[in-house]
């Protein structure tokens, strides 16, 4: 069958619908705000400095949530056709350029909030070569500027970086990095000022800091538990919106005390026994972005296998990669988290350490791992992270898919070979 029609996935937590709700109604005020009230607004990565904006109350699109929100709404396949039709490479990176593509479609009757209206700037990290091109072309089709920052090589090749990263973050991710960081952020600062008339201040950025430490450590002592715990109490399609969503407004009292709800909801349902799935025997890890066309996926082998999705990057990521003892240091505290997210995502041997200890950590029995056939970045350091963690034992399934582009798709298909993959390995 086409994903086009969509696959929902069941939510067990009630504060998953809390968060759905809540940043339904966010997308409603932001869209009134960027929109309807023309409030300056910028367009960033997910790997910036969001809490820059955050203290200077400027609205931000996170361009790979304005993806995911194209992808959800089943636009994704129309508006790369747009791109293909204008003479862009069939191979272009689908995740980071999406929201491009909804730019050059120019079709108010089809694009969420009938399109973007102009930025006050758009920010992005050069992890990979398409990214300035990306971001270059689509400042210019909004006609507004493009903040380009620094991804400088890191020296320090520490696959165990995530036990030190909390305290000692000044030295693993490396001075002179940091250093390179808060000078860009410093000059972004000036920018944002001088374009907005809005002033960043120091204390509210202090307080935004300490904040997103105590949402990041609910979220952190969440994932410990359901890491150690049999059978799972939830899986990830309920541990993905209660991290992302708050993710998106780090920081924030509503973010804070979300995130303490959904944490105090999981050791909950594990007092009580429950379970995402009650004959859970095989513990499965998600490796890549999610397929956010296709949520159902993920419970699809629950019953039939008691295939359970225990593990995604994002829940397990808030400790180790934004928890930081600020040392009285709160901008140098958050570039060492900019400086290397999508390193430790995506780059051997940060990634491939991770997630080998976090495999045994959380008891997986096997790994099915997302490579987009365009997205570079996504493709860097997934093989040789497949690589560790079949030599420490946990077959992987890699999966020729897209997490935004759903031409290539088919629920019943991937179903099957993920079921297929399972029996080979001897765990179903």
């Amino acid at each position: 069958m086409s994903v086009e029609t969509g696959q929902r996935s069941r939510k067990d937590l009630a504060c998953t619908a809390d968060a759905n709700a809540y940043q339904k109604a966010f997308g409603a005020d932001l869209k009134r705000r960027v929109v309807d009230d023309g409030e300056p607004f910028a367009v960033v990565q997910a790997d910036t400095p969001h809490e820059i904006f955050h203290a200077m109350d400027i609205p931000i699109v996170t361009n790979q949530w304005w993806s995911a929100y194209i992808s959800a709404k089943q636009l994704s396949s129309r508006y790369f056709d747009v791109m293909a039709a204008k003479g862009y490479p069939a191979n272009s990176c689908r995740y980071c350029s999406l929201g491009l593509a909804c730019t050059l479609a120019n079709d108010p009757a089809t694009a969420p909030w009938g399109g973007l209206p102009t930025p006050t700037v758009l920010v992005a990290r050069l992890t990979c070569d398409c990214i300035q091109h990306v971001f270059a072309q689509w400042a210019e089709a909004l006609g507004t500027d493009f903040f380009p920052m620094e991804a400088p090589a890191w020296d320090v090749q520490d696959a165990n970086w995530f036990a030190k990263s909390n305290r000692d973050w000044d030295e693993v991710f490396q001075p002179d990095r940091i250093a390179l960081m808060v000078a860009e952020m410093r000059d972004l600062i000036v920018l944002l000022e001088r374009k907005t008339e809005r002033r960043f201040d120091e204390a509210k950025f202090m307080h935004l800091m300490e904040q997103i430490n105590v949402q990041e450590g609910y979220i952190h002592e969440a994932a410990q538990l359901i890491g150690r715990t049999r059978p799972s109490p939830v899986s990830i399609a309920d541990q993905m919106p209660n991290t992302m969503i708050p993710q998106w407004h780090r920081g924030s009292d509503w973010a804070v005390a979300h995130a303490k709800r959904f944490r105090d909801e999981v050791f909950a349902r594990v007092a009580a026994g429950e379970a995402a799935a009650s004959n859970e025997r095989i513990r499965l890890m998600w490796i890549g972005a999610g397929v956010w066309h296709d949520p159902g996926f993920y419970q699809a082998l629950e019953a039939r296998l008691g295939a359970v999705f225990v593990w995604s990057m994002y829940m397990p990521f808030a400790g180790p990669q934004y928890i930081r003892e600020l040392k009285g240091r709160p901008m140098d505290a958050l570039a060492s988290r900019i400086c290397s997210m999508n390193e430790v995502l995506h780059l051997p041997p940060w990634m491939s350490g991770w997630m080998v200890a976090e495999a045994a950590r959380c008891g997986i029995d096997a790994a099915i791992m997302l490579v987009p056939p365009d997205n570079r970045l996504s493709q860097s350091g997934t093989k040789l992270t497949a690589q560790a963690l079949e030599a420490a034992g946990t077959p992987v399934l890699m999966l020729d898919a897209d997490m935004v582009d759903a031409k290539k798709w088919d629920h019943d298909r991937m179903v099957s070979t993920v079921a297929e993959f399972l029996a080979k390995a001897g765990l179903a």
